[in-house]
Formats: C-alpha cells, sequence, structure tokens
C-alpha cells in the first residue's frame, strides 16, 4: 500500500490443468525450505489465499485464443515451467538479472518462452530476459524514497539489491516485475486481450 501498489502476485489460470480445470500454476516461495517451486492450486484456493480474505481485488486479464494455446503449451509442459524457474527468491527482483527471480518474474519468462519462441534448454532464462528487453518490457518503479528503508531492507531474507543497477539504488528505487507491468506489455503486445477486475467486500462482488 506504501508504494500504491494494488496486486501483487500473478499467476497463470489454465483450463487443461492436471490439478483440477483453471488451477493457477504459479511461483511459490516455500519459507520452510527456502526455495521457489512452481505450484498448481486451485481457482478458490488462490483467490482466498489473501491478507485480508474480507476484502480483495482481482485482475483478470484474457488472452486472444492463438496466445492462449501458445502460452498454455509452454506453461503446462512441467519440463519447461521448471526450466524458467530461478533457483533463488527475491520478492524485489530485478527482471533483467539471473541472480534472483520474484513469482511475476516467472510469469513474464513463461510468457516470452511462449510467444518469442525461445528454445528450452539451460539459457531459457537469459534468452526470454533478452526478448522482453527488446519487445520494450518496463518493469514497475517501486520508488522507496526514504534512504533507511533501503538499508532495512536488507534485513529482510527475501528481499536483495545486489542485482539491481546502482543507478536505480542512488535514485531508491527498484524496478520490479509486478501484475500491472505484466497487464501493460500484455495489452501493447496483444491488443485483443481483455482486462475484468473484479472486486469484493462484506459477501458483495463488483
Amino acid at each position: 500500500g506504501r508504494f500504491g501498489v494494488r496486486y501483487s502476485h500473478a499467476g497463470l489460470s489454465l483450463k487443461s490443468s492436471e490439478n483440477t480445470r483453471w488451477s493457477v500454476r504459479q511461483l511459490y516461495y516455500a519459507c520452510d525450505e527456502q526455495r521457489p517451486k512452481v505450484y498448481d492450486q486451485g481457482m478458490a484456493g488462490f483467490l482466498l489465499g489473501l491478507n485480508d480474505p474480507s476484502v480483495g481485488y482481482v485482475s483478470v486479464v484474457y488472452f486472444p485464443p492463438a496466445d492462449a494455446a501458445a502460452l498454455e503449451r509452454v506453461a503446462l509442459d512441467d519440463a519447461r515451467a521448471v526450466q524458467l524457474l530461478g533457483p533463488r527468491y527475491s520478492a524485489n527482483a530485478y527482471p533483467f538479472s539471473l541472480s534472483y527471480q520474484n513469482c511475476n518474474q516467472w510469469v513474464m519468462e513463461v510468457l516470452a518462452a511462449a510467444w518469442g519462441a525461445i528454445v528450452d534448454g539451460p539459457m531459457s532464462r537469459s534468452q526470454a530476459q533478452a526478448w522482453l528487453k527488446e519487445q520494450g518490457y518496463a518493469p514497475s518503479v517501486m520508488d522507496v524514497g526514504f534512504r533507511p528503508l533501503m538499508w532495512l531492507g536488507a534485513l529482510i531474507p527475501w528481499l536483495h539489491d545486489d542485482d539491481h543497477p546502482g543507478e536505480d539504488l542512488a535514485q531508491n528505487r527498484y524496478r520490479v516485475s509486478m501484475p500491472a507491468s505484466i497487464e501493460a506489455f500484455v495489452q501493447v503486445r496483444q491488443p485483443g486481450a481483455r482486462r475484468v477486475e473484479f472486486c469484493h467486500a462484506d459477501g458483495r462482488v463488483v
């Protein structure tokens, strides 16, 4: 909320999921094991996994059929999904570095693999990031502003800044993949994509 962020986490809802129809495939950070995993979660569980279940916002982006089919093929390929999973998690991961990855950056790299014809292999992540940069992907800017907050981040085990450009750090900001930057990229690249926002509070849904 301090940074004006309404949406913090993105995943891919897949009709043909082996878990259950429309399950959300996502990067999940297993705190106990201290490592990221690819995790399939039913839609109900995904929607209820909020800080405050009594109020929330859900943004859904529907892709054009051909683009959706290409994305589903890559996302449902377990080997490729894991190949695009970074070994180290950071909630504020810089999108154009292989040092870390956050949940939204994994989604972006899956999109790149599907739409950028990225070849499967050990260089998949670097190729995906290069393609995103070529396509003009602009990550969200988190303007921290207050220098001591940058220092306090070093005390939180899932925040890092050693992957961020020095220029950004000097200006007390992070550039991070967030749902808003994913949506902006999709709307530019796939003009036929349709977005619907749901808001719920006290038993009412709009």
